[in-house]
């Protein structure tokens, strides 16, 4: 061997062992940093529905896939189509790797097209992933004697809405670009009281997720729902097999509203719907250091293999196709690059301008002694007239009053007399007055 390859081979080990001790004191340092870390968890919408079931599930199942195995704890900060959610996380909190945001999939598009809400730019987040790539349904109840898309341009129906996110958008888009006969009503606080209000004749119709839409609607496990149209670019195959068409094979050319045409229309749509792509998508701030934003991502795609993540997602009956941050992001990226004209019009056709009316929600009451109080009072427990009821109370969300005084949760005891106010369809409580 000569004198060259002997120190060839030489110089090859010593570049081995200074990777390999490289990469070791990287993933040390990733390890020591998380270590006896909690990892929060910032959910856009209400208690109850798929963005929060989906965040939960992973607050259970990630931590063991991050060098240092954090903890997670998952809190809701729903409003504003988790737009209060996306201002906190891209502006408030630590951009340290510690606070994850569970946004709603148009929370991009809507800072993209201008409108006021935002204080972020959708493409300088670091997209975690989604754990589904989202189909959504156009549905309505049998009693309104529809039976197919195309007769919503002669009979008129109600969607109940919950903010500027699928429930609003999709609703709007027809309305404003087809001849169709829509009216909405905004004000409920999440979907399960949307479904609560259609099963009480309040509303006719909702445009959801299909995975939060199968799983929450008992008018449709009862066979009391039609399916209209399938909210996506790619049928699903379940979907198609109902016959159930794509909502772009229903645009009709000679039924457009006035001053439309329909390649404008298909493009609109087309745009809209790529953020279906995006499933329910969590993010990290923009100043996250590249090292752990990579180790998030990689742990983020490990739990979507996780098995018991998995098991758990199909004891849920949810859905897992695995979208990945770098795949979120080039969404996000084409999005932004689209002509202003267009995003100008997008941004026009997805919004509500018909006449507006609010939701009425009658929040019941439960009144009676509390049993148990769990975690501090993050979650307690009460007698009403031999009927348990449990509920979560928000350290922020909730009101507390002991004795006609505003108090913390952790000054709710066992043994006092309290009236919970728990929306139904809800987990967590609005308001917790006791006697003290």
């Amino acid at each position: 061997m000569t004198p060259f390859h002997r120190v060839t081979k030489y110089s090859g080990a010593v570049l081995g062992l200074t990777c390999a001790f490289t990469l070791s004191a990287h993933a040390d340092a990733i390890s020591d940093f998380y270590k006896d870390k909690k990892i929060q968890v910032f959910v856009g919408s209400g208690p109850g529905g798929g963005y929060d079931t989906y965040a939960r599930m992973m607050g259970r199942h990630m931590g063991q896939h991050i060098p240092g195995n954090p903890g997670f704890l998952v809190k809701n900060m729903d409003g504003a189509g988790s737009i209060i959610a996306a201002n906190y996380v891209y502006n408030v909190a630590p951009q340290d790797g510690t606070v994850i945001g569970a946004l709603q999939r148009n929370a991009p598009i809507v800072q993209i097209m201008g409108q006021k809400g935002p204080k972020f730019e959708a493409v300088k987040f670091n997209w975690l992933g989604s754990f589904n790539n989202e189909v959504g349904i156009i549905a309505v109840a049998k009693r309104t004697g529809v039976t197919k898309f195309q007769d919503l341009y002669d009979k008129e129906v109600l969607f109940g809405s919950t903010g500027p996110n699928d429930t609003e958008f999709y609703p709007s888009l027809v309305a404003n670009t087809l001849a169709v006969k829509v009216r909405l009503i905004k004000g409920y606080p999440s979907t399960p009281p949307t479904h609560l209000a259609m099963e009480r004749g309040e509303v006719d119709a909702i445009s959801q997720s299909w995975a939060s839409f199968s799983h929450q609607s008992n008018m449709h496990k009862k066979g009391e729902m039609v399916l209209l149209a399938q909210v996506s670019l790619k049928p699903l195959p379940e979907l198609k097999a109902k016959g159930v068409p794509l909502l772009m094979d229903l645009i009709d050319g000679n039924r457009l509203q006035p001053g439309y045409t329909k390649d404008q229309v298909e493009t609109m749509y087309r745009l809209l719907m790529a953020t279906k792509t995006m499933g329910r998508p969590f993010t990290l701030g923009p100043g996250v250091p590249k090292d752990r934003v990579k180790v998030l991502r990689t742990a983020f795609n490990k739990t979507a293999e996780d098995p018991k993540f998995v098991a758990e997602a199909n004891k849920q009956g949810r859905d897992l196709s695995l979208v990945s941050g770098e795949e979120i992001q080039d969404i996000v990226v084409k999005m932004a690059a689209a002509p202003k004209a267009v995003l100008d019009k997008l941004e026009y056709v997805s919004q509500w301008h018909g006449p507006v009316k609010t939701a009425t929600v009658k929040i019941p009451k439960h009144m009676g002694k509390v049993t148990a109080t769990e975690k501090g009072g993050r979650k307690i427990t009460v007698d009403a007239k031999g009927k348990k009821v449990s509920a979560g109370i928000s350290g922020s969300r909730t009101k507390v009053t002991v004795g006609g005084k505003d108090a913390k949760r952790s000054a709710i005891k066992a043994g006092m007399t309290c009236t919970i106010s728990l929306p139904q369809g809800s987990k967590e409580a609005t308001a917790v007055d006791c006697k003290g």
